[in-house]
């Protein structure tokens, strides 16, 4: 797949954009983390996922990536953590940074180039909230710094806000030594009991927004290529570092600005306050990871997901019919020669490919993954009413195919009938199922076919079946059955 044939959404320029690097054959990006007070939630995990597919996308393309993810171990709810729990901020965030690590690479992402801290970057914090002060940016104001947004002629040019329209809000921070309601904290005077450092400005500790462009550029330089996050985080926070970091060095920041959507709980906003909040260690207690992951994957990683129990069951037996045509075809007899390298089912690679050159469509992905199970069965169905094996080449042509898509997606790679026991055992615990038991019940239907008592074998069929357990009868006389639960 050629490189330029990527095509990303730019939220600055709220268009679809050819993407072209700063520097030929290397990509350089930023994304924002989280705030490590607490245990990582399903929005974290989306963000997480998203970037962690754009970046081994990119890898797949061929480009040398530097990916950079930061960590907020400095903040006012870590601060507040700490206190209630008498221990140090660095404890607070230690535990919920080991957390996140573990949660995250359960999920399957790698880690990314540098995770950096907040706290170990307090020195270019400083180095740059002295340039924006030296440039009549950003002023004093008691023992704090202000960045002086009307200062600033792009503001708003990210969110698509016009400055004269803001107002002061729940997202603006309100101080009387502000000269204007829209600055924003660089540097905040230090309070008792609260970390510090010492600065021009006296003991303090940086503002949030200040972090992400000292970090930012430390690792990739004043000017970068993708620059990452939550959609909730474009205003104000990524438009602020735009104004402060383009304030200090004149140059644009970062070229594409690319954002994840919302997830939902039941069609409502996931929200602590209304009690739909869901942790990522909870929902891997029922669901395995590659399900979870590809539920995250099944919706563009731009638009509001939706998550529910039913939205998860649907995940779930997404990939139990996927692994259980992949067992088929793996289990397939195979002669040496035939037809076969011309059939649409050997396209999937190429179109999966297109699709995620299309602002990395993960959605339409997956669609032609279940159309390509769906013909591939056909397929098979017709061979084996022929009594003939699938040529070699087009088999092994089809196992690489899947094995390519599912290394930039990270997932479709599990063994099939390791994946389908697994997800079995988990469904006959959860639903208390005896597989002694199935075995009893089969043997007792096997016996009622035998003897032509078609209704006794219909109700063990049916009784077997509001249990959760589905049966299938094989030509040759043997029964699968499977838990769908």
């Amino acid at each position: 797949m050629n490189p330029d044939s990527l095509v990303v959404y730019n939220s600055m320029t709220q268009k679809k954009e050819v993407f072209r690097s700063l520097e030929p054959g290397k990509v350089k990006m930023y994304v924002c983390g989280v705030t490590v007070y607490d245990e990582s939630h399903l929005g974290h995990a989306r963000a997480a996922v998203t970037f962690d597919i754009i970046y081994r996308y990119l890898s797949y393309l061929g480009y040398d990536v530097v990916y950079v993810r930061n960590f907020t171990d400095v903040d006012d709810k870590i601060i507040k953590k700490a206190q209630k729990e008498n221990l140090t901020c660095e404890e607070i965030s230690q535990r919920y940074m080991k957390s996140y690590w573990e949660v995250m690479t359960a999920l399957g992402n790698v880690p990314p180039t540098h995770e950096p801290c907040a706290m170990q970057h307090i020195p270019q914090m400083i180095d740059l909230i002295k340039k924006l002060t030296e440039k009549d940016k950003a002023y004093v104001g008691g023992r704090d710094v202000f960045y002086s947004v009307k200062k600033f002629q792009g503001y708003g040019k990210l969110s698509h806000k016009v400055i004269n329209d803001l107002e002061s809000g729940a997202r603006i921070e309100i101080d009387e030594k502000k000269k204007d309601p829209l600055d924003f904290a660089l540097w905040k005077g230090s309070k008792p009991g609260e970390p510090h450092w010492p600065s021009p400005w006296g003991e303090g500790r940086p503002g949030w927004h200040i972090e992400c462009s000292a970090m930012s550029m430390h690792y990739l330089g004043e000017s970068f290529d993708i620059h990452g996050g939550g959609r909730d985080l474009i205003f104000p926070h990524h438009e602020n570092e735009i104004a402060q970091s383009e304030g200090a060095t004149g140059k644009p920041f970062a070229r594409y600005w690319l954002h994840n959507g919302f997830v939902n709980i039941n069609d409502e906003k996931m929200s602590k306050s209304l009690g739909n909040f869901f942790t990522v260690k909870e929902i891997l207690n029922n669901y395995s990871p590659e399900v979870v992951r590809y539920f995250l994957l099944s919706a563009h990683y731009a638009s509001p997901i939706d998550f529910s129990d039913q939205r998860m069951k649907e995940a779930k037996n997404a990939l139990i019919r996927f692994y259980e045509t992949m067992a088929r075809l793996q289990e397939f007899s195979v002669k040496e020669e035939g037809k076969g390298k011309d059939l649409p089912i050997n396209t999937l690679l190429t179109r999966s490919e297109k699709a995620m050159c299309d602002d990395f469509n993960t959605a339409k992905v997956i669609g032609l993954v279940f159309d390509w199970i769906r013909e591939l069965n056909k397929y098979l169905d017709a061979l084996e009413a022929d009594k003939q094996g699938i040529p070699k080449g087009l088999k092994d042509s089809l196992v690489r195919q899947i094995e390519a898509l599912g290394g930039f997606l990270n997932i479709f790679h599990s063994p099939p009938r390791e994946f389908l026991r697994s997800q079995s055992a988990q469904a006959m615990q959860s639903l208390n199922i005896n597989p002694s038991e199935i075995g009893d019940k089969l043997k007792e239907r096997q016996e009622a076919r035998k003897n032509k008592d078609w209704k006794g074998a219909d109700f063990i069929r049916d009784e077997l079946a509001k249990l959760g357990i589905e049966i299938k009868d094989n030509p040759d006389g043997t029964t699968n059955w499977s838990v769908k639960a």
